[in-house]
């Protein structure tokens, strides 16, 4: 099935690259671009895309408040991907608290962007391990710089005594297969924890549950699987 994409960014270069990179893949099509948030709203809305590749400084709306806009309306299926110029942008921070599945430096290659889209497509976000540990400690950080330390331990009502762990450990930074073997069960086991443990707490995907996890203090701040 083939994956339908807008490219939303105030640079005509980035939008025309990006969408020839994407296009040139199978499986991907590049439906419309959007030169700011405003119109990327109307396209979420008009169009139904499955991922918007959403840069995030852009003037009027910008990509924060668009992603929130958007993943803010329960009977759209859009995917946001965060683009960013900086490894360890605060506003990263801030747009996976709005509701975007992932996010990918501008400086990917191409292959790393096809590659994005189609994990946040398919739900499997977090992306880049490396990238995404840095951010879960940068989330951390600002987390603990705000609020009290958390409880010790922390129950999730609703999830069992393994989603809890599944849980924790996708916090962490954890793939599937690692948590398999963590837990020593079969990766299609997982999978299938984390497919209640989205409905339970009707989180839209890995992104968000990780981002849930240190809300709520279940995962102490600063532990990572680093």
């Amino acid at each position: 099935m083939t994956i339908r994409v807008v490219i939303a960014d105030d640079q005509a270069m980035v939008r025309e690259a990006f969408s020839v990179l994407l296009d040139a893949q199978p499986d991907i099509e590049v439906i419309t671009t959007a030169v700011d948030g405003l119109e990327a709203v109307a396209k979420a809305e008009e169009l139904r895309p499955d991922v918007i590749v959403m840069d995030i400084r852009m003037p009027g709306l910008n990509g924060i408040d668009a992603t929130r806009q958007i993943t803010a309306q329960a009977n759209l299926p859009t995917k946001i991907l965060v683009l960013t110029t900086f490894k360890l942008d605060e506003y990263v921070y801030e747009a996976l608290r709005a509701g975007a599945s992932g996010f990918l430096l501008k400086d990917a290659s191409g292959v790393q962007l096809a590659e994005a889209v189609r994990t946040v497509s398919a739900g499997e976000a977090l992306l880049s391990p490396e990238i995404t540990k840095r951010l879960i400690t940068e989330f951390s950080r600002l987390s603990s710089s705000s609020s009290a330390k958390p409880p010790a331990h922390v129950r999730v009502d609703g999830l069992t005594n393994r989603e809890t762990e599944v849980l924790t450990l996708v916090a962490q930074g954890f793939s599937n297969a690692e948590i398999a073997g963590e837990l020593v069960v079969a990766e299609q086991t997982i999978k299938t924890h984390m497919g209640s443990i989205l409905h339970k707490l009707q989180l839209r995907d890995r992104t968000q549950a990780a981002v849930f996890a240190y809300e709520t203090g279940l995962v102490a701040r600063g532990r990572t699987n680093l």
